[in-house]
């Protein structure tokens, strides 16, 4: 069972040591001292200053051992070695959590990893848990606990409500507030999580999920640390419904590329977050503004509501120019935006209301009357055609707002998502909107973001066993690589090696062939001249066999090919790749994207975390472009798309056999035949990784 324990003296200490607490106005060792009196923190504090006899009035104690009890809490000011120091005399003391201000650890590349080091054998050693280092604190506003030193916890009347905040960066809690307060956001709770060398952000999360005050999470992640607990929170959110918004940075071209194989380049770190949020069941959204907005959005759109298929939107409007905007930013996001039918049409008209059988449901200035807004909304809200309704209003939101929205927050409860986009600037409509737990945006961005990551969304799954694999590591040459194919169940194409002496020539299949370098020592055959297709007869593979042996001594020397290994010419309706990896950060993922020599100019891919079920694989198949050529393609024959799942699911299955230690293995390409003739691997690639210790 999971560690609780830090829970209550993190975020609802009864006492308080404020170690390095300053009597300068100025200093920001001065603020929690300040924050905790102003919010009316009623457990005890002890400012601790070996210089002052007072500090902001009170009385300062010369060190944490001189104090009259063990506090829950200490939060250390100090810098970088002082605190070392304090943190130690927290582990001897048996202070339960330190959080540290202090930077100088792992942003140290000199002093840094000694600094750490001590720090983690306190806290393998002890029972002190450490929040940070480099953290702004913990804040917990229904308990009065301003634990921070951040300046913008200096503003009164903090919005108080039930979204907790955990954030890498501490200096975005003081935005999220901000502007929290100005978007109607009530806060349960905020932590800065720092470095995360022990704390981490999701453990923290997780640890909190059975507070009834807490009922939806918003996080600002600058990286995928400590990614397993971050999993294991979202799928404990899920069993609770409770929703996770996510900010994530990073959103770049910069690829981690792996040595050996496509997928490295393919699947980039963002592309791998993006794809492992997503398999959490946490809504990624692409705008900060959305942040602030999503959450009541995803209350109301249940996890992996449209699986296998993209969302259908309907749009009712008064402003043909604002809908248009919300439009264009869901079509960019590949959602579509679907025309009522006759029937849905036949309704709207039923209710005495006329308009343009158009995608866009265009009320005009006659849908600032309640009636006609409000029938106009039954309707479509009742067509079975949309997953969700989106009511875009002009300029009545401001200047009759109540009448304006009302229609909106009485259609509200018809048991199928409806949200709104004001077009003009209305706090007072959006006020309404949110006391009545409508979803509401300002910008048709966010609506567009909002409702792309509500629906990205899977129900999550826990994580497989996997065990800590070592960094020496082993490449499997092709032979090797099918004899582990065909243990998963997948089909390769036939397969002999032959000598490149050339002594022994006989195939046990028809010509033509393929020629192909057999070696473990090289990854990309085609790069260093190691293939040669069309061999039509004895002669040519004979030349053939000279020709890749040459090539290989000319541009790897120090590689001494022993063998080469030759196939029948495969051909299929299209190629795809297929590739699997042990993401150092989000675990095992399996890769599907166009195939061939073209891989990486295409970018058409798609990402999920390893194992994948059936669903999935056939969820991975329609998210690539080119499978649209799979299926009957201005009558092209139809590709076996279900032989392509199954073989999807069974090579993510690596993920579930630790005891092979895969790191990293790739089909490409993977040729996909007429349908009933399943699909066949022509090449593979398999990087092993021995199992051992490793120091997270």
């Amino acid at each position: 069972m999971a560690d609780t324990g830090f829970v209550q003296p993190l975020l609802a200490p009864r006492s308080i040591a404020l170690v390095g607490a300053s009597d300068d106005s100025t200093k920001t060792s001065s603020r929690p001292l300040r924050y905790l009196r102003q919010a009316g923190y009623e457990g005890t504090i002890y400012p601790i200053n070996p210089r002052r006899a007072q500090i902001g009035g009170e009385r300062a104690w010369p060190s944490l051992s001189a104090l009259p009890a063990v506090p829950d809490h200490a939060f250390i000011l100090t810098p970088t070695e002082q605190a070392l120091e304090a943190v130690e005399e927290c582990a001897r003391l048996g202070v339960p959590v330190a959080t540290i201000l202090a930077t100088g650890f792992s942003e140290d590349r000199n002093a840094g990893p000694a600094r750490v080091a001590r720090l983690k054998s306190l806290c393998r050693n002890t029972r002190l848990r450490i929040l940070g280092p480099s953290s702004l604190g913990a804040i917990n506003l229904h308990h009065r606990t301003i634990l921070t030193a951040n300046a913008a916890f200096a503003e009164p009347d903090l919005p108080v409500g039930g979204t907790f905040v955990a954030s890498h960066s501490g200096s975005m809690l003081g935005g999220l507030i901000s502007r929290g307060k100005a978007h109607g956001v009530g806060f349960a709770g905020l932590v800065s999580v720092g470095n995360e060398i022990d704390l981490s952000l999701g453990e923290i999360c997780a640890a909190t999920l059975d507070d009834p005050e807490i009922t939806s999470y918003m996080l600002f992640l600058e990286s995928l640390r400590h990614a397993d607990d971050l999993r294991a929170f979202a799928l404990g959110a899920a069993a609770r419904g409770k929703p996770i918004a996510a900010y994530k940075l990073g959103r770049s071209p910069v690829a981690a590329e792996l040595a050996l194989s496509h997928t490295g380049a393919l699947a980039g770190q963002d592309d791998v977050a993006d794809a492992f949020l997503a398999d959490c069941g946490i809504a990624r959204v692409e705008n900060f503004e959305t942040l602030l907005e999503v959450l009541p959005l995803l209350e109301h759109i249940p996890l992996g509501a449209t699986t296998g298929r993209s969302p259908r939107v309907g749009i009712l409007t008064t402003t043909g120019g604002g809908a248009a905007m919300v439009v264009d930013g869901l079509a960019g996001r590949g959602i579509e935006v679907v025309t009522p039918s006759k029937e849905t049409f036949a309704s709207i008209g039923a209710a005495g209301v006329a308009v343009q059988h158009e995608r866009i449901v265009d009320l005009t200035l006659a849908g600032t009357r309640y009636d006609v807004m409000k029938a106009s909304l039954e309707a479509m809200l009742a067509a079975p055609e949309f997953d969700m309704v989106v009511a875009v209003t002009g300029s009545s939101a401001r200047f009759q707002p109540e009448l304006a929205v009302r229609p909106v927050i009485d259609s509200a409860a018809s048991g199928k998502p409806l949200a709104a986009f004001l077009v003009p600037d209305a706090p007072d409509a959006l006020r309404l909107l949110a006391e009545a737990d409508v979803p509401n945006f300002r910008t048709p961005e966010a609506c567009a973001d909002a409702i792309a990551a509500a629906y990205r969304r899977r129900t999550p799954r826990p994580a497989p066993l996997a065990a800590p694999l070592s960094s020496d590591t082993r490449q499997l040459d092709e032979l090797e690589a099918y004899a582990l194919l065909a243990g998963l169940g997948i089909d390769h194409a036939p397969s002999v090696s032959l000598p490149v002496d050339g002594s022994k020539l006989d195939l046990p299949f028809p010509y033509p062939v393929a020629v192909k370098a057999l070696s473990a020592e090289i990854a990309h055959k085609t790069n260093v001249g190691g293939v040669v297709l069309n061999v039509m007869n004895a002669e040519e593979l004979k030349a053939a066999i000279l020709r890749i042996a040459t090539s290989v001594a000319t541009n790897c020397p120090g590689i001494a090919l022993r063998h080469v290994l030759v196939q029948p010419m495969t051909s299929g309706l299209g190629e795809v790749l297929l590739g699997y990896r042990r993401d150092p950060d989000a675990g095992p993922i399996v890769l599907l994207a166009a195939g061939g020599i073209y891989t990486e100019i295409y970018r058409d891919r798609s990402i999920r975390l390893a194992p994948v079920d059936l669903a999935g694989a056939r969820e991975m198949i329609e998210e690539l472009s080119i499978s649209r050529i799979f299926q009957g393609f201005r009558n092209r024959p139809a590709g076996d798309l279900e032989a392509l799942a199954r073989a999807i699911v069974a090579f993510s299955k690596l993920a579930e056999y630790s005891e092979r230690g895969v790191i990293d293995a790739e089909i490409n390409p993977f040729i996909v035949r007429p349908k009933g003739e399943g699909v066949l691997a022509i090449d593979a690639l398999v990087q092993l990784a021995q199992q051992g210790d490793r120091d997270d």
